[in-house]
């Protein structure tokens, strides 16, 4: 019995999505039969009474909807209605041409009642009933409705730069998560297109009310002409009856239209809040008793002027009075409420600490000071919120992970201009920057000076001088790397994320990793990670390759490597050294672009032997020798760069994971390698010597 309720269900869902695939086609299918198939007066009562049913259910939708988009088809729907109308305007037409002079229900009992009840048998009330219809719904409903939401549609568009800019901030920010950040780029897209599609859809309106027109002129000079020529009517006859279903026929149709058309106006007008039209009419229109107090005093001044109906006017006088007097009895009770809620109850308690006491601190962090929120405001059109997210995403691509999100906050201790970046909250980065000023980097070879702050780069440490934006092409010309704040800011935190890679690659970046390659290579990560070795092995080997500015994208060859080597070796420092000599053509070639010689500096052989027996012995440096090192590869180290080559020392591999551990305390930018990490096809000169003279 399961199964088969199971199986109905399944019917009943697939009939459901059918029914919806089928609407559309059916009524495109209706509307073309109309306008090509004669229809009996019983066919033509039914589709005028769907319309007009139709045309009561699109206002009321339109209503009780919130929000424009919770009625996004409205403008399809005003299509197929507008072409639902004129279709039954064409088969009436046929009707009331071929059958009309058989008397008024010869076209429908639905046209006959609008003809004789509505304006009681009058064609002459009748007519100016249907011209103030169409009057109203074209000059008055359908082009102000066409007008506002060609003005929301202009607005939408020029202000869709500005939401999709606000929605990336809140995503950098990380106050939004990618699937928020994508709804809300898909709602601002509809919002937009929906205003244009309603400021093409209500041209409809307005062609139907012409439509109307020209088919009410056709109706009664054609039934004159065939009531009295093809059918011997006289004049009076033939006018009488042609034009009261030709007033029928009109009224019929132009009275959906216009509640249609009132429901399109309601749709475009509306202001987003959580609350309906209704609601929004009858919380701000009857809210204040002084406009009541006001009203009713007017209304009761009228209704006192000899001549007047003093009834009817005495009537709203004593409602709108009697309001105002509800009104302020309700205020009353509020404030006593509230009084009675401010009184100042007894000292509760102080509360047990909770771990929702506990703040956990952000892994990264941007404070500024007060004059650079301009910078970080996407209302003041501020760049650094993209600037930041450029970075994250090129440190990404560049490096093998994501950093953590920069969570961005003003700190008023802070001087006006200063901003500090913090990791895991300790700071780990500070410097000043001038909004609406440019920073003048000297790379070495200016020629002129500049008049302004001086300062250093705070990403690079180069002396720097900021100035005002008219000495931008003064500097320029003279040779400076001219850069505004946002820059400066982007660019010292891009810094300091290479810088601090490793400390903000945890667990769950080398999870999210594994798990990446795992959708292509399952079978490797399973035998590594954790058969080989285990998680925190792993990302310590990844952090020692981080520190060393090793980029970690090629992951599958790590754990090639791993694969290969784990078993007979779990030192996470033996292990990054092998790791290091499969990944050495990507590092050699991260310093040496392209297939050139290899530059770089090397060991004197005499302090390379000294350094070998050092290791082979005590396995640390002497005191003496050490500072020695140093020493002679500062001087290096500077003749190295000043001939415009890489900061590059090759070792032999035994000495490489000790002398890079030792020099870079206090050479950070010194990149140390081995020997074996060369590739076999590229030539290696030794360019300057440690040690050497």
């Amino acid at each position: 019995m399961k199964a088969w309720g199971d199986y109905l269900g399944r019917r009943d869902w697939m009939g459901d999505v059918r029914m919806k695939l089928l609407a559309g086609p059916l009524l495109i299918l209706l509307v073309m039969s109309m306008l090509i198939l004669p229809l009996p007066p019983f066919a033509l009562d039914l589709f005028f009474t769907f319309n007009i049913a139709l045309a009561v259910m699109v206002l009321l939708v339109s209503m009780f909807t919130q929000k424009p988009l919770d009625f996004a088809a409205f403008p399809a729907v005003l299509l197929f209605t507008t072409l639902l109308r004129l279709s039954l305007n064409v088969a009436s037409t046929r009707v009331i041409l071929m059958e009309g002079h058989q008397g008024g229900a010869a076209a429908g009992k639905v046209i006959e009642a609008f003809g004789q009840f509505l304006v009681g048998g009058n064609f002459a009330v009748g007519l100016v009933v249907f011209l103030i219809l169409i009057v109203i719904n074209f000059m008055v409903i359908t082009k102000g409705a066409g007008r506002i939401a060609e003005v929301g549609a202009r607005f939408m568009l020029d202000a869709m730069p500005g939401k999709q800019m606000a929605i990336d901030a809140d995503l950098n920010a990380g106050l939004i998560g990618e699937d928020d950040a994508r709804q809300r780029r898909g709602e601002v897209a509809q919002e937009a297109d929906f205003y244009g599609s309603m400021d093409g859809a209500s041209k409809f309106v307005r062609g139907d009310a012409m439509a109307g027109l020209v088919i009410m002129v056709v109706n009664i000079i054609g039934g004159l002409l065939i009531g009295m020529l093809q059918h011997g009517m006289d004049f009076g006859s033939a006018a009488r009856t042609y034009t009261l279903m030709t007033i029928g026929d009109g009224l019929v149709a132009q009275i959906p239209a216009l509640v249609i058309s009132t429901a399109a106006g309601v749709t475009v007008s509306r202001v987003n809040t959580d609350q309906d039209v209704g609601q929004q009419m009858i919380s701000q229109l009857f809210v204040n008793p002084q406009v009541m107090i006001l009203a009713a005093a007017v209304m009761g001044l009228l209704g006192l002027v000899p001549g007047m109906p003093n009834v009817v006017f005495l009537i709203f006088t004593v409602l709108l009075g009697g309001l105002a007097w509800w009104l302020i009895r309700q205020k009353e009770q509020r404030q006593v409420q509230e009084e009675l809620a401010a009184e100042p109850l007894p000292a509760p308690e102080a509360p047990e600490a909770s771990w929702d006491d506990v703040q956990l601190v952000d892994t990264l962090g941007l404070e500024v000071g007060h004059r650079l929120i301009p910078l970080v405001d996407q209302r003041q059109e501020g760049e650094l919120l993209g600037r930041i997210k450029s970075v994250r995403k090129k440190f990404a691509q560049e490096v093998g992970f994501l950093p953590p999100v920069v969570h961005i906050r003003d700190n008023l201790e802070l001087g006006p201009n200063t901003y500090v970046i913090t990791l895991k909250g300790a700071e780990i980065g500070r410097a000043e920057a001038y909004p609406g000023k440019w920073l003048a980097i000297d790379p070495g070879q200016v020629s002129g000076e500049l008049s302004g702050t001086p300062t250093r780069d705070p990403a690079f440490g180069l002396p720097a001088v900021w100035i005002d934006s008219g000495q931008r092409e003064h500097a320029q010309v003279y040779g400076y790397t001219v850069v505004d704040a946002s820059t400066v800011v982007a660019t010292h935190l891009n810094h300091l994320l290479h810088q601090h890679a490793a400390e903000m690659l945890g667990r769950a970046e080398v999870q999210k990793l594994l798990d990446k390659l795992g959708e292509e290579q399952k079978s490797l990560v399973e035998e590594v990670v954790p058969k080989a070795i285990s998680l925190t092995v792993f990302q310590r080997i990844l952090q020692n390759l981080l520190d060393e500015d090793v980029s970690i994208r090629d992951l599958r060859s790590i754990l090639d490597t791993l694969a290969e080597h784990a078993g007979q070796q779990q030192d996470a420092g033996e292990l990054t050294a092998l790791v290091r000599i499969a990944l050495g053509r990507s590092i050699v070639q991260q310093w040496f672009p392209g297939d050139g010689e290899l530059r770089v500096i090397g060991l004197e052989a005499q302090l390379e032997q000294v350094l070998m027996q050092a290791m082979n012995g005590s396995g640390a440096l002497e005191p003496g020798l050490a500072e020695t090192l140093m020493t002679q590869a500062e001087q290096a180290l500077e003749r190295q760069e000043a001939s415009g080559e890489p900061p590059v020392l090759v070792v032999q591999h035994a000495l490489r994971p000790v002398l890079a551990r030792f020099l870079r305390r206090r050479l950070r930018h010194l990149v140390v390698m081995s020997q074996a990490e060369i590739p076999d096809d590229r030539t290696l000169r030794v360019t300057q010597l440690v040690g050497g003279r």
